[in-house]
């Protein structure tokens, strides 16, 4: 599929993190990736706390938008063809759930789904430290076929701003769908002093 025909599904929980849930929908909207949302009632209390918005502003930025207990949903069946789904920010809970496949409203279901069709599920889990039980969970949902992506962020490419690093850490996460963002500075080998050194 080229960029402009893919389908992904993005679940937001309440773990902290809003600004990458909100970040990843408003890339996949420049990009013209066709996004199906589902959020957690949680969740909507921590964008209006964190992000200061009404959530209906996260939701403004989705093709489509589904009730968080409506398992009828189209992302609820398999034969609903998508690229995945992406779940950012990830709470240990809707992680245990979906390590378990004990699923409980649409948005685990989904990822559920994504799984047994063997597509690929990214959870940005968002919590630390961790016990024995959230790492258990991790290799679980791993071993099911998820990857586990936390929001790290990184500093080789010497960020200016908490959105140069928001940036980044979305553009990695798309990558591993395969979406080239245009967010990411691709490690060269040479450090950024050094590659303009090198450029002049």
């Amino acid at each position: 599929m080229t960029q402009k025909h893919q389908k992904l599904i993005v679940g937001v929980t309440g773990a902290t993190g809003m600004v990458y849930a909100m970040r990843v929908l408003e890339v996949l909207r420049t990009l013209s990736i066709e996004t199906h949302l589902v959020v957690t009632k949680p969740a909507d209390m921590t964008i209006a706390y964190e992000a200061r918005n009404d959530p209906r502003k996260l939701r403004e930025l989705a093709d489509a938008v589904y009730p968080i207990n409506d398992l009828g949903a189209a992302i609820a069946s398999g034969s609903f063809k998508t690229n995945g789904m992406i779940v950012v920010p990830c709470s240990v809970r809707s992680l245990a759930e979906i390590a378990t496949g004990v699923t409980t409203n649409l948005l685990t279901r989904a990822a559920d789904v994504c799984l047994k069709e063997r597509r690929r599920v990214v959870l940005a889990v968002r919590e630390t430290p961790l016990h024995a039980g959230h790492l258990k969970n991790m290799l679980a949902a791993t071993e099911m076929g998820a990857v586990i992506a936390p929001p790290v962020p990184a500093f080789y490419t010497q960020p200016d701003s908490v959105a140069d690093i928001v940036d980044h850490t979305v553009g990695r996460l798309l990558d591993l769908f395969d979406i080239e963002s245009g967010l990411v500075s691709r490690w060269d080998g040479k450090a950024p002093a050094a590659r303009a050194e090198a450029d002049s």
